[in-house]
């Protein structure tokens, strides 16, 4: 155990040196909350009061009640030279006036390429405007009719929310959870390139095995360093989002986001297995490539892997089956746990095993590896 420790000292000591390869693998963990809290607060300020949109509106004189009830709900008309006009016309037919005297349907052209990205949100807010207003104008003739509106609304529908602010706030903290997972795999992935191929081509690795030191006692002090170096990026990815999402105004959407210690401690306790996978994982992968960029290369295809799975276990449309299996097991134990509901203990046992397991497997290959001349050289 004594020789462990010492190697595992030795692997984190070598990597703080290269403080450059460190602070890239810890970039992720600070970061990333940080611009996803600028990004929903950038989304809130644009749900809760959204501009105005200039618009062109041909024939206006035919529907003045129509462009000032667009008017009143920030659409406006914008002349042609105005820099902020958007690529929409809505063309008023000629028709308009004497089909809207006589009860009939009313034709408006609405004219807008769909397909650009830029003004699918202008031109859904100005569909649902028109909606809107169409509906106001049929209550108004029904009423005028002598016809109660009510009678073409057979159903009403009334939706009793149960959830509460903290539930609802969960959906958000689902989208935290899996950049907390996946800040597992980036913040160790540098060293466990540099403990690996990065000590074969510094000629190192056949030094170290030169020592009274056994191949088993050297795979694990690598992976205990790796998976120090992983735990350590999902500790600073939670600190920094303790505080992060407390900026946002949540409040304003219904949402309540409290990354509470519980749920700190809780992730880190999850967050073990997976390091140690991740760790074996990476190494393993490493130790199969030739050359350090190899590596590099091989590791960022091999992230694809758990980096699908956990985007798919944050959507409902994920399969049941994705409970059981590593990595989206344990994001879907906090995803119940942030949103107050019983954690499926079963399933996290499960998948943690299942996580274990691949660690155990990965690392009697690696230390099966390194009694090859061909891996230790690189041949």
């Amino acid at each position: 155990m004594n020789k462990i420790i010492t190697l595992a000292r030795k692997e984190l000591k070598d990597a703080a040196r290269d403080k450059r390869s460190v602070m890239a693998g810890l970039y992720y963990a600070i970061g990333t909350p940080l611009v996803m809290c600028g990004l929903f607060m950038v989304l809130i300020g644009q749900l809760t009061s959204p501009e105005d949109i200039k618009i062109t509106i041909n024939n206006q004189d035919y529907a003045p009640d129509l462009v000032r009830y667009l008017g009143n709900e920030g659409v406006l008309h914008g002349e042609a030279d105005d820099p902020d006009i958007k690529e929409i016309t809505l063309t008023i037919s000629e028709d308009y006036p004497a089909q809207m005297a006589k009860g009939q349907q009313a034709v408006v052209i609405l004219q807008a390429d769909k397909s650009n990205e830029k003004l699918q949100k202008s031109i859904r807010r100005l569909e649902q405007n028109l909606q809107s207003y169409s509906m106001e104008v049929g209550s108004l003739r029904l009423i005028a009719r002598g016809i109660d509106p009510r009678v073409v609304q057979p159903i009403k529908l009334k939706v009793e929310d149960q959830s509460t602010a903290t539930s609802r706030g969960g959906v958000i903290l689902g989208l935290a959870i899996f950049t907390m997972i996946y800040a597992v795999f980036i913040s160790g992935m540098n060293l466990a390139i540099d403990t690996s191929a990065g000590e074969r081509e510094r000629n190192s690795l056949a030094l170290l095995l030169s020592h009274p030191v056994s191949t088993r006692e050297l795979v694990i002090s690598k992976i205990i360093a790796v998976s120090v170096f992983a735990l350590l990026g999902l500790a600073l990815i939670l600190l920094v989002s303790k505080f992060a999402y407390t900026l946002v105004p949540w409040q304003e959407l219904g949402f309540s986001i409290n990354i509470s210690p519980e749920f700190m401690l809780a992730m880190l306790l999850v967050g073990i297995p997976v390091a140690l996978m991740a760790a074996s994982l990476q190494i393993f992968v490493s130790f199969m490539a030739k050359t350090f960029k190899e590596a590099q290369s091989y590791l960022t295809i091999v992230l694809i892997v758990p980096l699908g799975i956990s985007m798919m276990a944050t959507y409902e449309i994920a399969p049941d089956t994705l409970q059981w299996l590593p990595v989206s097991g344990q994001q879907q134990a906090m995803m119940a746990l942030v949103k107050g509901r019983e954690i499926p203990m079963l399933q996290l046992l499960v998948s943690s095993a299942t996580t274990l397991f691949i660690a155990l497997v990965m690392a009697l290959g690696l230390e099966r590896m390194l009694k090859s001349e061909k891996v230790v050289f690189g041949l």
